[in-house]
């Protein structure tokens, strides 16, 4: 395996990591999507609300299959 591919595995899997302990902290999920959408406009990401539920769908998919 070359290295970039571990890199990119490691970096893959800890945005996905981060991802999944934001959405089932304890906090309601409008909080912690607001939240989330703060921190990606620091980074100059807009993501309309709609894209925001596409990408909690994905994620949780994602969990489904892995489990």
């Amino acid at each position: 395996m070359k290295a970039i591919h571990v890199i990119s595995a490691v970096i893959g899997g800890a945005i996905a990591g981060a991802a999944v302990g934001l959405l089932v902290a304890p906090e309601k999920g409008n909080d912690t999507r607001k939240k989330i959408l703060k921190a990606l406009k620091e980074k100059g990401i807009c993501l309309k609300k709609d894209k925001m539920e596409e990408l909690v769908d994905e994620i949780e998919d994602q969990i489904e299959n892995t489990i």
